[in-house]
């Protein structure tokens, strides 16, 4: 089954955690791969960490992968563009070999591609490779995609869509990212 959380709303990648937690409790493994959001650390990235080091869900692995390079363009970035793209297009072979890759290398019962459509609209990926990545993906598995700007094909090739609308954000009256809350 295939997820897809778009819009210009906040709680994309929120909705896709929630996602990977319901799916832990259920004994299974899931995995994140970022796009877009570069190093720094935000509170997933410690939950990870934390459950790694943990016995108490034996055989569930929980695993974010950072393989953007933050933001382009924005927030002080400075990177060539061909550095991004060259990032996103790594992800992308990442997840199809993720993918293809036997049990128990291939466990991930959940696999989300967070901000592959932002790594689409910025013309990092090409639609074709994304889809052709993500096509007759198993129906006992899940796949979420997130991000803002999904483009119409992708919106075609989900089972289920979802769109966050923004109705108001601090971010609106000059507020900076929030800790526990944005990350």
């Amino acid at each position: 089954m295939i997820l897809l959380f778009t819009g210009n709303g906040k709680g994309k990648t929120t909705a896709a955690l929630g996602q990977m937690v319901r799916v832990l409790g259920r004994g299974k493994s899931a995995l994140m791969i970022q796009f877009i959001k570069g190093p720094w650390r935000s509170g997933e990235d410690e939950l990870a960490e934390k459950l790694e080091k943990s016995s108490a869900i034996p055989d569930v692995k929980f695993e974010i992968r950072k393989r953007g390079l933050g933001f382009v363009g924005i927030l002080g970035d400075q990177l060539p563009r061909e550095e991004h793209a060259a990032a996103a297009r790594k992800a992308l072979a990442e997840f199809v070999a993720e993918r293809k890759a036997a049990p128990p290398a291939g466990s991930w019962h959940l696999i989300v591609l967070d901000e592959i459509n932002v790594a689409l609209s910025l013309d990092l990926l090409k639609i074709g490779d994304v889809l052709a990545a993500i096509q007759d993906y198993p129906a006992n598995r899940i796949l979420v995609l997130t991000g803002r700007g999904a483009p119409p094909e992708l919106v075609a090739a989900a089972d289920l869509v979802t769109e966050m609308k923004e109705l108001k954000h601090p971010f609106g009256q000059g507020e900076r990212a929030k800790f526990t809350v944005e990350y």
